[in-house]
């Protein structure tokens, strides 16, 4: 800490006020806190992340590495042993830490290794919200969504007190970290957050319910040979039975890994299914984008071009048809935007058959056989089996 410009004392320039208050009470202690730590990892090599702000990067020859800062949470990921020495060597000199070992808890996240697989799981968090809501022994649900119609804000009897439900909603989207399967759920009941009713209380327990039943399953990450990203992207025209809005979602993957999801309502009103598919595209397209700079500065570049697969065939030939038509003036930056990634061969928007399209499982409630499918495509299982012996 030091004085500010223009009210410094000459006689005791080195003096600061003492304060009543602790530094973490203070708006700037984030931001004078990431300053001083990446003023000092940037002597030891590291430069700054331009795709991501928490991400640091090493590279010096054969030695590399990678250190993810969230507060005051550190993972450090080196290619050797001694690199990491030395690097906690350092860090332990200049601040305070402590240093936890191989990864296993990493902001409420578990992370179970078994061989050279991780499994990443939020049971102990999910049982914590099925506890504040009092179904911790509730019977479970096959499914977090019915196939019906969407729910509409005007249907049921307003809440007394929506707090309740606005605190159990708010939780199960960090749920979402590592449980991809529910984000549709989740995404249609956070809309009605501002005046929620007693059917949007129901569906709201009926993900709690899912939950119930599959606390322990978790996320997938084994090693794959392959760099490539692979990427699905679903829309449904007009979902929204208020303000008639489309739901799109997506979901890409990294050889076998999936690496990236989401379900979001679009922000404007589409006139055809063609346009609000294409408007998936081009978000789905932008997130593969974004991907494929952070891998190329992690040191690991996509040596081809990233495949999109759209169930919809006209949103697959607008992405390679030059011509104009009249109904797709409107959504033009959208069109030139994905069209100039393919002309220069970083994206391939390929058709796929809507029994394939695992990004359904983003934009609508599906029947439970196809659920559990696309489930199972997402990566999300039970945790692994322990063959340790008992003695």
């Amino acid at each position: 800490m030091h004085q500010p410009m223009g009210f410094r004392d000459p006689r005791f320039p080195d003096h600061v006020c003492l304060l009543r208050k602790s530094l973490y009470g203070l708006k700037q202690a984030p931001r004078a806190w990431y300053q001083r730590f990446a003023d000092y990892i940037f002597t030891l090599g590291f430069k700054h992340s331009t795709c991501d702000h928490s991400l640091f990067i090493y590279r010096n020859g054969l030695d590399c590495a990678y250190l993810l800062l969230y507060i005051d949470d550190i993972l450090l990921v080196t290619s050797s042993d001694r690199l990491r020495d030395t690097f906690m060597a350092h860090l332990s000199h200049e601040f305070s830490m402590k240093d936890l070992g191989p990864l296993s808890y990493f902001l409420g996240i578990a992370v179970t290794r078994t061989g050279n697989t991780l499994f990443l799981s939020q049971q102990k968090y999910a049982e914590e919200i099925l506890e504040k809501a009092g179904l911790s022994n509730c019977n479970p649900s096959a499914t977090p969504v019915d196939t019906q119609q969407k729910l509409s804000a005007k249907s049921g009897t307003p809440l007394p007190d929506g707090s309740e439900y606005r605190r159990l909603a708010g939780a199960l989207q960090y749920l979402t970290f590592t449980r991809p399967d529910i984000s549709y759920a989740v995404q249609q009941v956070c809309i009605h957050m501002h005046s929620p009713t007693d059917v949007h209380m129901h569906a709201l327990k009926r993900v709690l319910r899912y939950v119930r039943g599959t606390s322990s399953y978790g996320l997938y990450i084994s090693p794959s040979p392959s760099l490539s990203l692979l990427g699905y992207t679903d829309a449904d025209w007009g979902g929204c039975p208020d303000t008639r809005r489309s739901t799109s979602g997506y979901c890409v993957y990294m050889g076998d890994n999936l690496l990236s999801w989401s379900s979001k309502c679009q922000v404007t009103l589409s006139r055809s299914s063609a346009e609000a598919e294409y408007r998936g595209v081009a978000n789905v397209v932008s997130e593969v984008c974004w991907l494929r700079n952070l891998l190329l500065e992690l040191h690991h570049p996509p040596t081809r071009a990233s495949v999109v697969y759209c169930d919809n065939v006209s949103a697959v030939y607008l992405t390679g048809n030059p011509v104009q038509h009249q109904r797709t003036k409107h959504i033009e930056m959208d069109i030139h935007f994905v069209r100039e990634k393919v002309a220069r061969g970083q994206i391939r928007v390929l058709h796929v058959p809507s029994r394939y399209q695992i990004a359904d499982i983003f934009t609508k409630g599906l029947p439970k056989i196809l659920f559990v499918d696309f489930r199972s495509s997402l990566n999300i299982r039970k945790p692994p089996v322990s063959t340790a012996g008992v003695y």
